[in-house]
């Protein structure tokens, strides 16, 4: 198991400036296909505690386990390797979170997927991620910004907004907008 913690800005952006900003930093040819398969138990008990339960797959063999948790600072996250049918299994059949992580312990079933088109490039000492997030007959547009200091990322972020003409759009986590067309 690994564990980091996440620390991001993002926000919400158009089809137009998604596409705009593909171009500007040539990244059109670079963009690849990621399904999040979200899971929660029968009464939403993970999305209450704003815990996100997911397995990341990249193409057929690539399985990720992600137990996320919010703070004020970002997120803590763990992560647990998966065999490609062991990851199947739980997406068909559930599984009990303590199998993977000591904190947790509920059963828990695949709730919904989320297809994210995905492009990144080294930005300002952080990672710069242009999203197309598919979901639900929903498609929304996202950038994010990965940093390992807060403040500085902060300031660097508000930087990025105006210096692409973004208007800072707040956007909820991806599991929530794909949890809310579930229910």
């Amino acid at each position: 198991m690994t564990k980091n913690i996440e620390i991001e800005f993002k926000t919400g952006v158009t089809s137009e400036k998604y596409h705009e900003l593909l171009k500007q930093f040539k990244l059109e040819n670079n963009i690849f296909k990621q399904i999040n398969h979200y899971f929660d138990t029968d009464d939403y008990k993970l999305n209450q505690l704003k815990v996100v339960l997911r397995i990341r797959q990249k193409g057929d063999n690539h399985f990720k386990v992600t137990l996320k948790s919010q703070s004020e600072q970002g997120a803590f996250e763990s992560h647990v390797l998966l065999q490609p049918d062991q990851a199947k299994d739980m997406i068909a059949n559930g599984f009990y979170t303590k199998d993977f992580f000591d904190e947790l312990d509920y059963f828990v079933t695949f709730k919904v997927s989320l297809d994210n088109y995905r492009v990144s490039t080294p930005y300002e000492g952080g990672t710069l991620f242009l999203d197309r997030c598919d979901y639900c007959n929903v498609t929304d547009y996202e950038v994010e910004y990965e940093v390992n200091e807060y403040h500085q990322g902060q300031k660097l972020f508000e930087k990025f907004l105006n210096d692409y003409q973004i208007e800072q759009t707040p956007t909820r986590r991806k599991s929530e907008r794909a949890f809310m067309c579930r229910r």
